[in-house]
């Protein structure tokens, strides 16, 4: 199916566009499987959720996590049957946990505490085929994912709602465990990969 419909609108894009040269044609086959993959996966989740009657639960962890992530980054998996299983178990799973969780004030301060510390000496965590180049860029994401953490842990100290006052919590403690070295290495995948682009070009 996948195929189907990214060759589709590939032969779509050709037709009304037949200039296009090979190296935008593959970039934007890229993209449409990125889109495609996030729309099929965000089906699947939203139905379970629909099924679990957890949709706003579901919802509202999706944003808080997409907010760290977007600055910190974390591996990606290398198949797409993985990347549905493992976004289940973080869109489901984790945002059931939120809702049962019962943490102390003290719990929340040390383990966001503990989170500040490894978002902020392992983002951002970049892939083979998405490096972080620029040391300017890897500096500014370094310091904005560490501010949202920062603002995290203080939110899920002052909210009153439980389950909203975890999903501060728990993103972060998520998007630590996908930006760890020993992560990528349990996967097989390369960390630190801006510094391998970087010799292989001979950039300094």
């Amino acid at each position: 199916m996948k195929e189907y419909v990214v060759k589709s609108s590939l032969s779509l894009i050709k037709k009304y566009n037949p200039t296009i040269d090979q190296i935008s044609l593959a970039e934007i086959e890229y993209g449409l499987v990125g889109i495609y993959l996030t729309i099929t996966k965000l089906i699947v989740i939203f139905l379970i959720a629909c099924i679990l009657k957890i949709i706003p639960e579901v919802f509202i962890f999706m944003i808080v996590f997409n907010i760290i992530r977007t600055c910190s980054f974390g591996l990606h998996a290398t198949k797409s049957w993985i990347c549905l299983i493992s976004s289940i178990l973080i869109f489901i799973l984790v945002p059931i946990v939120c809702q049962y969780a019962i943490l102390s004030s003290n719990s929340k301060l040390l383990i966001g505490i503990i989170t500040i510390f490894f978002i902020y000496k392992n983002s951002p965590a970049d892939t083979y085929k998405r490096p972080i180049v620029d040391a300017q860029r890897r500096k500014i994401y370094k310091l904005l994912s560490t501010i949202i953490v920062i603002n995290f842990t203080i939110f899920a100290l002052c909210i009153n709602n439980n389950f909203v006052s975890n999903c501060f919590i728990f993103a972060p403690i998520v998007q630590c465990f996908l930006i760890s070295p020993m992560v990528y290495k349990f996967f097989h995948l390369p960390y630190d990969n801006y510094k391998t682009y970087l010799a292989s070009t001979n950039i300094s």
